[in-house]
């Protein structure tokens, strides 16, 4: 990924502040940063990373596909929305195809993309410029669902007009019923590749849920164990339903969430 429009929009050179503790993500930063999005003078020194990147791994068979930008109309209203750009969404949509043009300029052999995350994709009329974008010129589709298995097929459904190869590189949120159980049984039927990330206890602490912007999971081991669960800590609010709770009452196996 080489863009991403996620987070904290003020990104910075030398050593990175410590995570907030508690909270989900809190030293991700965005690139570009809301300084040089909003610059047209930095976008040279944009076009020789994306290119540059590009072209020195053009050939390397562990690079599956160029995800180029990452949610790249996210207000991040949640954690940053009262110092993002306001006419940021606008400065996005004219970047997005350059930096596609750019990549390209480097001749990858490996695809190139950038992931549809939310709105009606059933058509282009009610698609976003940027949805437009994204899915016009990405040469394999990539999307992102948070949401429950009739909920992703629907939204594969959408995509399959497209008659290209579909990519989910973002699941489950288990508050909004996407799980394991619900998406990948899906996938496989619509032959879909699904990847996921989380999990991860380190600086990012992708362990926690997005709600930790609200209300920070400091001093709260408790709520991050399932019921029953003791093989390890989960982020899960306490006074949800189990989310590791199987229909039986048992307890699945330890799965990634967001």
């Amino acid at each position: 990924m080489l863009f991403d429009s996620c987070w904290d929009p003020f990104p910075r050179l030398g050593k990175q502040r410590a995570p907030t503790p508690g909270v989900h993500n809190s030293g991700w930063v965005q690139s570009p940063g809301a300084n040089a999005l909003k610059d047209p003078s930095q976008y040279p020194r944009l076009e020789a990373y994306v290119t540059g990147i590009v072209k020195a791994f053009a050939h390397d068979e562990r690079i599956l596909a160029w995800d180029l930008w990452n949610e790249p109309d996210n207000p991040t209203t949640s954690s940053y929305g009262k110092v993002e750009l306001p006419n940021k969404i606008a400065l996005v949509e004219k970047l997005l195809p350059k930096v596609f043009q750019w990549a390209r300029a480097g001749k990858p052999t490996q695809p190139l993309t950038s992931g549809v995350w939310q709105g009606n994709w059933s058509s282009p009329a009610k698609m976003s410029a940027i949805d437009r974008i994204q899915l016009e010129m990405s040469d394999v589709i990539s999307f992102h669902n948070y949401d429950d298995g009739a909920e992703f097929e629907k939204r594969v459904k959408w995509l399959q007009a497209y008659k290209r190869p579909l990519l989910c590189t973002e699941y489950m949120a288990r508050g909004n019923k996407s799980t394991f159980a619900s998406t990948l049984p899906v996938a496989k039927r619509y032959k879909v590749a699904a990847i996921n990330w989380g999990l991860v206890v380190g600086k990012t602490q992708t362990n926690l849920p997005w709600d930790s912007w609200e209300r920070p999971y400091t001093n709260r081991a408790r709520d991050l164990v399932p019921r029953g669960f003791s093989g390890g800590r989960q982020a899960v609010p306490a006074g949800r339903s189990g989310p590791d709770q199987e229909a039986d009452g048992s307890v699945g196996p330890l799965r990634i969430c967001r």
